[in-house]
């Protein structure tokens, strides 16, 4: 992929690398990865959250505690259908539920 700076419409089959400042209008296919700041406004797509079962949220080498945890990260639990809100960013930080009960501090 090729890293850039550019201002105007940009169409890629490649991927981009790289910061973008401003707005982003139209369909993005594929992953963001990194931090994305500001609002997400649709009226026809969806988010779609990172899933972790009870047992990879309560393990500290699974991958939803070793790669992009942050404090604030959201990962809906697939075993008990809630959200799950980490307090930290390292693997042993706390994850509560949104509504603020049930702390589960991976080991």
């Amino acid at each position: 992929m090729a890293s850039t700076t550019f201002s105007g419409p940009v169409t890629s089959t490649n991927g981009f690398i790289g910061a973008v400042t401003g707005n982003i209008t139209g369909n993005v296919t594929g992953n963001v990865t990194g931090t994305v700041t500001g609002n997400l406004d649709s009226t026809t797509g969806y988010v779609q959250l990172t899933t972790a079962t009870t047992g990879q949220i309560a393990d500290a080498t699974s991958t939803v505690n070793t790669v992009g945890k942050a404090a604030g990260t959201i990962v809906f639990n697939a075993t008990l259908g809630t959200l799950k809100i980490a307090t930290g960013a390292t693997a042993t930080s706390t994850w509560v539920n949104a509504d603020g009960t049930t702390a589960v501090t991976p080991a």
